[in-house]
């Protein structure tokens, strides 16, 4: 919970994994990570800066993992989206660098996307799987000035393609 005075400039806000930032918005990771899942997808409307190049109706996805981004791109095929991987460019994280916190919680303009991506993995454990849907685009319908409910449709695909039953 931030407090009243959390969204001021120069305000460190502490993690529930101990890492100091300038805001959070990640705090869901760490606590699916803590509950021992093997693999998270999340999804939200972080940044804009993907819709210049993917347009309005193709959602961003980012993970470190082949494997998980063919299963939720085939979950994705079944549900009738459209997803396209970006890359996750490590040497993009110097600009995250914070000089009163681990690190910020934005980036430069440039790599917009990719910044908001790798601010978020700090908070996934290195042994689960993560993938992250940016979905910016299509989760709204210009035209008819309402939600899409983009996503959903390819979460349930891969829940049920990864259930036992």
């Amino acid at each position: 919970m931030i407090s009243g005075t959390g969204m001021r400039p120069g305000d460190i806000v502490t993690a529930s994994n101990g890492k100091t930032i300038e805001l959070t918005l990640a705090d869901a990771l760490v606590y699916a990570c803590n509950q021992g899942v093997d693999k998270i997808v999340d999804l939200a409307t972080l940044t804009a800066a993907y819709v210049v190049a993917l347009g309005p109706s193709i959602a961003g996805i980012f993970t470190p993992s082949d494997e998980l981004s063919k299963e939720v791109v085939a979950a994705a095929d079944v549900a009738g989206e459209k997803l396209w991987r970006l890359p996750m460019e490590e040497s993009y994280w110097d600009c995250m660098k914070s000089g009163v916190a681990d690190m910020v919680n934005t980036g430069s303009r440039q790599g917009g996307s990719i910044t908001a991506t790798l601010f978020l993995k700090q908070f996934v454990d290195e042994k689960v799987e993560w993938l992250h849907i940016d979905m910016s685009g299509p989760v709204w319908n210009d035209k008819k000035k309402a939600a899409t409910g983009f996503a959903i449709p390819t979460l349930v695909e891969w829940v049920l393609s990864n259930s036992s039953s």
